[in-house]
This record gives C-alpha cells, sequence and structure tokens, in this order.
C-alpha cells in the first residue's frame, strides 16, 4: 500500500552532505546509555560539531517503527546505526535540534531484541538529545502505559534520559516523558506518549501541558492516525481519543506525529482556539529492508515561516553509488507529496494565544552609537522636533536631531509645490529598530512630488571623506500595494554632481557622489564615487518586498564596499577598488537624489532609523544584527 518513490531532479545540500556519513558498520565512539551524561545541547557534539540555539533555523529527525531491524535471528541493526552516525555527523551542518522515535523499535519486545536496539542507540547517545516511545511490538499491544516492569522500560525509561540535558521528566510508570528543547532562541516542548496512555498517563500530559503552557509542543505518539493511498490522513480510534483528551484543548499543540500505519499522510485540523494542528503519519517499514532507518527532517525555519519536510535513507546515501542495488538506490529519497512538502506556519500569529511575542523595548540612543559614529537620526519624540500622533504632518523646517552630538542636524524641506501631508510623522517601525517610530513620505511622478530632510551646509557630515571606511545604515519599507511608478527614488545621498569632482567613469556625470536608489524592478542600487579612485563601483541587491521592513547596511573596509540586507550579504557587490566617498562640501539628504543638482521626485515608504559610522562594522555590530 505505500506510494511510489520518484527520484527527485538533484538532491538537496543536505542530501549531498550525507554521501559523506561514514559506511554502516564503522567504528563509532560510544556511551553507556543512561550512566554518562550527555553532552549540552548547546554544546559541541564528540562528532557532529556545534548545535546553534540561536539560530533561527534548526530541524526535528523523526525515526519511525524500526522493528524489522531487531526482529529475532534476522536483525540487522547497521541501517540504524548509519542514521545515527549521519545526524551525529550532520549535527551542526543541519542545526539538528532532536531526534524523536516513534515506536515499535523492536519486532518482538523480547529482551534480546531490546539488548541489541538499545546498544545500537549509543552510537547517538550524548550527541543528539532524543526521545523514544513504546510501540505495541515492544510490550504486550493488548496493555497501557500502567503494565509495569517490562524489558522496554528497563531500557528505554527514564534512567536512559536521566543525564540528557532536554529531559523533563516521566509519567510515574516511566512510559510518557517529555523533553524541554531549546532551538531558534525559545524552548520548545516535545511530548512523547505511550502507544496506549491510559487515564493516569493522559492526566499526567496534562500536568506537564499546564506547567509548560507557553512552549510549543509537539506530540509524538505511536498510533494517532492513518492514511489511504491518497495520503489524506484520518484520526485512528486511539487518536480520536488523543485530540478529544489533549490535543484540541491545549492551543500549543502545533504539530502530531505518529508512526504504526502506512502509508503515510498528513492532514490538518482545527483545534479549539480555531488554529491549525498538522497530523502527519510517518512509517517506512513497508518500504525495502523493512525502511532501512529511514528518517524525516523537519526543517523549521523562523524567519521564513515555514517547515521543510524531507524524507531520506542515510544507510543509502552512504553507499558508494556505483555498488547501490536498484532497490538502494530507488529509496534513497521519497518525494511524494506526503513525504517531501513545506508547512507555511506564521510561527508568531500561531503562537500567539499561548506565548504572546512581546516586542522589544526601544533602545536608548547611547546604547546604539559605537565607537566612530558620525551620524545618528531617529524619529522618536527624542530625535524628530514635534514628533506625535501618527499620520500628522511633519512640517517644512522640522529638525531632527543629530543624536551623536556632531552636529549634523536635518531639516525637512519640501519639493516643489507638494503639501504638508507628503510628509507625516509615524509609529510604524522594524521590530528590531531601535527607535519605534518612522516617518512616511509620499513621493512619485507626475507631478514630481516629495519630501527631503538634508544637513545644513555647514554640518561637518558634508564634507567627511570617509577614506578609513565606513558603515551606512537605515531602515525602510516600502508599501504594500506599491501603487505607481517611483522607479529610481532615493533612499538617501549626498548632493552634487560627480562631474565637478572630476570623476569620468559614471554612467552621467550629473549623478551624484553617492547615493542609494531602488530601481524600477525594486532592487537597490548603491552608487559609489570614491574620493581616492576615477570609478563608480556600483551595488545592485535582489527585490525587496512590499509591506515588510528591511534593514540596509553599507560597509566600506576603505578597500571595497560590501551592501548587507537584512544583516546578509548581497550577491551582486563590485570587486573594484573603492576608498572614501568623495563628498564636495554639499548636503546629506535622506528621502531623495539629485541628477544634475536638482530634484525631481521624493521617496515613497517609510524610512526609520539612519546611522552613519566612520569604520567598517561588522554584522553584529549593526542596528540589525546579521550574519
Amino acid at each position: 500500500m505505500s506510494n511510489s518513490t520518484d527520484p527527485g531532479p538533484g538532491r538537496r545540500s543536505l542530501l549531498q552532505a550525507a554521501v559523506a556519513v561514514p559506511a554502516a558498520g564503522a567504528a563509532a565512539t560510544v556511551l553507556g546509555a543512561g550512566t554518562a551524561s550527555a553532552a549540552p545541547s548547546s554544546g559541541p557534539g564528540v562528532q557532529g560539531g556545534r548545535f546553534d540555539t540561536e539560530s533561527p533555523r534548526f530541524a526535528l529527525a523523526v525515526l519511525p517503527d524500526t522493528q524489522y531491524l531487531f526482529d529475532a535471528d534476522s536483525a540487522d541493526p547497521q541501517p540504524l546505526t548509519a542514521t545515527f552516525q549521519y545526524l551525529v555527523s550532520e549535527r551542526a551542518e543541519a542545526n539538528i535540534a532532536f531526534m524523536t522515535h516513534l515506536g515499535d523499535v523492536t519486532e518482538h519486545g523480547t529482551e534480546d531484541e531490546i539488548e541489541l536496539a538499545a546498544d545500537t542507540f549509543r552510537t547517538i547517545h550524548g550527541k543528539v538529545p532524543y526521545s523514544v516511545l513504546a510501540g505495541n511490538h515492544d510490550i504486550a499491544g493488548g496493555t497501557d502505559d500502567q503494565r509495569g516492569d517490562t524489558a522496554y522500560l528497563r531500557a528505554f525509561g527514564p534512567k536512559r534520559f536521566s543525564g540528557m540535558p532536554t529531559f523533563g521528566g516521566a509519567s510515574p510508570d516511566g512510559y510518557n516523558s517529555y523533553h524541554v528543547l531549546r532551538a531558534a532562541d525559545r524552548e520548545w516542548l516535545v511530548l512523547a506518549l505511550d502507544w496506549r496512555a491510559s487515564d493516569k498517563g493522559l492526566a499526567w500530559a496534562q500536568g506537564v501541558l499546564d506547567k509548560h503552557a507557553t512552549l510549543p509542543t509537539i506530540l509524538t505518539t505511536h498510533d494517532i492516525a492513518w492514511a489511504g493511498d491518497d495520503g489524506e490522513a484520518h484520526l485512528s480510534g486511539n487518536g480520536q481519543r488523543l485530540w478529544d483528551r489533549i490535543v484540541r484543548g491545549n492551543d500549543q499543540i502545533f504539530l502530531a506525529l505518529g508512526g504504526h500505519y502506512w502509508p503515510p499522510g498528513r492532514t490538518v485540523l482545527t483545534n479549539d482556539a480555531g488554529h491549525d494542528v498538522h497530523v502527519h503519519i510517518t512509517n517506512y517499514q513497508d518500504r525495502y529492508y523493512g525502511g532501512a532507518g529511514m528518517i524525516r527532517l523537519y526543517a523549521f525555519d523562523m524567519v521564513r515561516n515555514v517547515i521543510d519536510v524531507e524524507t531520506f535513507a542515510p544507510w543509502f546515501l552512504s553507499r558508494d553509488p556505483a555498488k547501490r542495488t536498484p532497490l538502494g538506490a530507488e529509496n534513497l529519497e521519497l518525494t511524494g507529496s506526503t513525504d517531501r512538502f513545506s508547512l507555511p506556519i506564521d510561527f508568531a500569529d500561531r503562537f500567539e494565544g499561548f506565548a504572546p511575542v512581546v516586542p522589544p523595548k526601544p533602545r536608548p540612543a547611547h546604547r546604539v552609537m559605537p565607537r566612530g559614529t558620525v551620524a545618528y537620526w531617529r524619529f522618536d519624540k527624542d530625535g524628530l522636533d514635534g514628533a506625535g500622533r501618527p499620520g500628522s504632518p511633519v512640517s517644512a523646517g522640522t529638525v531632527a536631531r543629530d543624536l551623536s552630538g556632531n552636529g549634523n542636524d536635518l531639516a525637512v524641506r519640501l519639493l516643489h509645490t507638494s503639501a504638508a501631508e507628503v510628509l507625516t510623522w509615524s509609529g510604524d517601525h522594524h521590530v528590531d529598530q531601535p527607535a519605534h517610530a518612522s516617518l512616511r513620505f509620499d513621493g512619485g511622478k507626475q507631478p514630481d512630488r516629495g519630501a527631503i530632510l538634508t544637513t545644513k551646509p555647514t554640518a561637518p557630515l558634508n564634507g567627511m571623506k570617509f577614506r578609513a571606511g565606513f558603515t551606512i545604515e537605515t531602515f525602510i519599507k516600502l508599501p504594500e500595494p506599491f501603487e505607481g511608478d517611483h522607479a529610481w527614488m532615493g533612499i538617501l545621498s549626498w548632493e552634487g554632481r560627480n562631474g565637478d569632482a572630476g570623476k569620468t567613469t559614471g554612467w552621467s556625470k550629473e549623478e551624484p557622489t553617492c547615493s542609494l536608489n531602488v530601481t524600477p524592478e525594486r532592487f537597490l542600487q548603491f552608487v559609489l564615487y570614491p574620493d581616492v579612485q576615477d570609478a563608480d563601483p556600483t551595488s545592485w541587491s535582489h527585490a525587496l518586498p512590499v509591506g515588510r521592513w528591511t534593514h540596509i547596511a553599507l560597509v566600506n573596509d576603505g578597500r571595497r564596499t560590501v551592501m548587507y540586507v537584512d544583516g546578509s550579504k548581497i550577491a551582486r557587490n563590485p570587486s573594484q577598488p573603492a576608498t572614501g566617498i568623495e563628498t564636495m562640501g554639499k548636503p546629506f539628504v535622506i528621502g531623495g537624489t539629485q541628477f544634475a543638482e536638482k530634484y525631481g521626485q521624493g521617496f515613497y515608504g517609510w524610512i526609520g532609523d539612519t546611522r552613519i559610522v566612520d569604520r567598517a562594522l561588522s554584522p553584529k555590530d549593526f542596528m540589525f544584527p546579521g550574519e
């Protein structure tokens, strides 16, 4: 009843990395189960490098029914050993936070099978934290978690996990447990429930949820749903009981994973809070070599608001491609819609009901002015005269103070015959912006209109050359919908003509010597005429999103310039030398760019905190920390 497997057109980088996994059976450093303390989840593993608890991207590994690999005298642990070696060796690369086994570790639950399985788990023990729960083949299938002592409990009970930093505790019977992970700079709860949780077990689980009521929760159990060949999952009898007793009333459970049945499948259910709960079946025991220790990786991306899911067999991937059997090659990776897919989840919105995001407080100016700050402007009450009600016009002549104390104050000027409403005060801001305020510019063409903020003629910034380097940062947001023609509108610039500075290489001698602009495709263009070289090295970004704040940083180390967008270095940075900025004593401007010393349209959108430093900063020192 399994889904057919179609080889994908190419390997993801994660799968490419997997070919480096040591061959099954290779020697591995092992730790005694339940006796040695595990390495901290944020520390280096024995082989796998360092797991980054702060990165917004991490992975959860899911391992379903391995029972046919531990089946009496036909047992073969090598595929699972390869899977564990993969998780250890790739932990840092894939930022693997945790692995959860979904039950049916063994076929009969005998002492010999359990002992062999427990010994195999030593490959991962102390290197990647994990949970295990009992399936109906690991214990007497007709019993619940009050069954008492078993070989499974002795090998995979609380004693085994007590040294793990993620382990939170177990139910009194020992068959249900939970782990608390730190990943993406927050805590997550993994709840591992027995094949048949009793009323006592469910009461214990509810107590865990109550104690950790603000933690997003992944529920794992052996039997929760089944699916037909169409991949649509349906709650099983036990799954319905779990749904009614535990899942639907606890909004923090957003993902529920089970094995037991095949083929795999998935569905989305709506809980009592009106939110989605993703229910998935993961099981490959019906496939070649009993599934060969096949795993799923749930790759959480908190920036893109998505979980990318992929399913593959490290044991097959670790083999020389020339020596793979046809069935091994066929089962390298599963690419059907129930095995390789993406779940779009707005995490902040989904978790709002039980763990609302507390926005950062505004940061005072003195905390965001590193050594070498020559100018810093913000548009809250500390930085802008008369800042007040959102939507209120900012009149001509209004001053935005240079909070660095260097005398580079800006004054508002309306372009052409623009009305006062062309520039308004706003409380809108990037979540990580130091000041919780911005200016809303309503510039445009036909007729040209807009507003700019300029330094006074005697401002020190006007003639600074920045030969030792610079970092220019700003926050902007483009409106959604992005209406009208705003091609080549300016964000910031210095006034003047590069031709008057003797520059000969540019598109036009009428361009200013330094400007940051938006192209018709909404790409950023940073044009620089250096003080030392006769050149015009230009950086080009990707297309900017609309309706979302963007942080921009332009960094020059005295040799060349690099643009960063949202803390990430862009691709199209010039290799041309660039030393300094050919300023000519002309004003610095926010909100527009001259051509032939005249302004056309002004900027269209929001501009927030803007800072200039006279040296190259590393991304970690940006106002919005980056790479």
